[in-house]
């Protein structure tokens, strides 16, 4: 005879603690398979916990001390700025990336940048070995007898380390790779991930230590192993680029010591990674203005950065045009052409139309919508706009140029870089705008856009 289940049985996830009444094959909450397991209540009841002193008084929020928490300078610019201003003693701070985007080769220069300041370093590198390492570091010139290596995957070995070096900075790469013997499973399993993270932050909170963890994505871009690591550590940042090109973006997704929307660029060279204070110029294209070419200012994090939109417009006699993009949103481009041919009167459907940006970089939010359409109508028209004309609005389908997210900041960075026109929201309409450039005498060339 079967026995009645007991009234108070739950079933709870062993990787996430997620909760639920009945039993399920994949847990709701880390989407894991197979990890929800039956959790009964214990017998005669809840226990209480008993209320114990506390180790400190509670105070009123406003005789808490305000000032700043310490940091120290990696010596990354870059890294610091989007860590926002430095690495904060006992701080916990998640890396994460594609294969081979340049993880291991950006840490590496904040190690030996963070040596040269006299601090001792503990890189422990689990999938390589000290001497590829070394090779690493000498052809990036990040060599110094400040920065220890060490070739580990066993947690116990790693603690050893750390307590027989005394280092002012760790970095594992990378933390699916360690495994730790009081969990069962091999190295990169949930349960392994969140016992190693979880001892390598208690470390780091014990003895003010700042703890860098490598981790690993899966296909669609997310942190492998559980949900809870990032919200374990206190800052999550996430190293992106396309490898076709050199530019790397460091973006900061949660920081308990700064703004979360924080980027930082870097270039990737022959030998090493080198940051860039102002990637201005980096999406820009030089010589003459050409036609089909307009600048718009994107925002990155908090960072305004220049782009340089160019459109290509070719006729065609197939039923079919082709729309080709490339670094833009290919739907936003499609309704933008839509809005040029029903309210400027300016025909794309027998054209093909191109349509990208310079330098690989990828701008896909509506801020681009203005600018897409002054580089078609100037690609059909074939005229240039002149090199000191930025355009940034959002488009609606009714033709009307609609103001974006940090519009202030976007044309303050503008003025800065030597754009002296900026066409925006205050133009009103598509048409408007298409016609203030011409009124103004910004186009390069004789002709300018007709009147609508």
């Amino acid at each position: 005879m079967a026995t009645k289940r007991s009234a108070t049985a739950a079933y709870v996830c062993s990787e996430c603690g997620w909760t639920t009444a009945k039993w399920v094959g994949r847990c709701g909450e880390c989407q894991q398979w197979n990890t929800v397991v039956e959790a009964s209540a214990p017998a005669g009841g809840s226990r209480r916990v008993a209320p114990l002193v506390p180790t400190s008084s509670a105070r009123p929020i406003t005789s808490i001390d305000t000032s700043e928490t310490p940091r120290r300078a990696s010596g990354v610019g870059e890294f610091d700025r989007v860590l926002g201003g430095g690495i904060v003693p006992g701080a916990a701070i998640l890396l994460s990336g594609e294969p081979g985007v340049g993880k291991s080769t950006l840490l590496l220069e904040v190690a030996a940048q963070s040596a040269r300041e006299g601090r001792r370093v503990l890189y422990v590198s689990a999938e390589e070995s000290p001497a590829q390492v070394r090779l690493r570091a000498e052809r990036t010139s990040a060599l110094h007898d400040e920065l220890y290596l060490a070739s580990e995957t066993d947690l116990a070995r790693v603690l050893g380390h750390i307590d027989e070096i005394s280092p002012a900075l760790v970095i594992v790469d990378s933390v699916q790779t360690v495994s730790s013997s009081l969990s069962d499973g091999a190295a990169g399993m949930p349960g392994q991930v969140r016992e190693v993270a979880s001892t390598l932050i208690r470390v780091a909170k014990e003895r003010d230590l700042p703890v860098i963890l490598v981790g690993h994505v899966t296909k669609d871009g997310q942190v492998a192993g559980p949900r809870v690591l990032e919200h374990l550590v206190d800052v999550v940042c996430h190293f992106e680029g396309d490898r076709q090109t050199s530019l790397r973006f460091l973006r900061a997704l949660k920081n308990r010591f700064g703004a979360a929307d924080e980027v930082g660029c870097f270039q990737m060279a022959g030998d090493g990674i080198v940051g860039v204070p102002d990637p201005s110029a980096l999406f820009l294209s030089h010589g003459e203005p050409e036609p089909g070419t307009c600048v718009a200012i994107a925002l990155e994090g908090r960072r305004a950065l220049p782009v340089e939109v160019q459109a290509l417009t070719i006729p065609t006699s197939a039923t079919n045009p082709r729309r080709v993009v490339n670094g833009m949103d290919a739907s936003r481009v499609a309704m933008v052409l839509a809005v040029l041919e029903r309210r400027a009167g300016i025909r794309t459907s027998e054209l093909d139309v191109y349509v990208s940006t310079v330098g690989g970089v990828r701008f896909t939010e509506p801020a681009a919508d203005l600018a897409i359409a002054i580089a078609v109508a100037g690609s059909v028209r074939n005229h240039a706009i002149a090199r000191n004309v930025a355009a940034v609005g959002e488009l609606s389908l009714a033709g009307e140029v609609r103001p974006v997210t940090q519009g202030a900041q976007r044309r303050a960075e503008a003025a800065r870089l030597g754009y002296t026109r900026v066409v925006d929201d205050r133009s009103g309409k598509l048409t408007s705008a298409l016609n203030d450039i011409r009124a103004l005498h910004l186009v390069s060339r004789d002709a300018g856009f007709p009147e609508f």
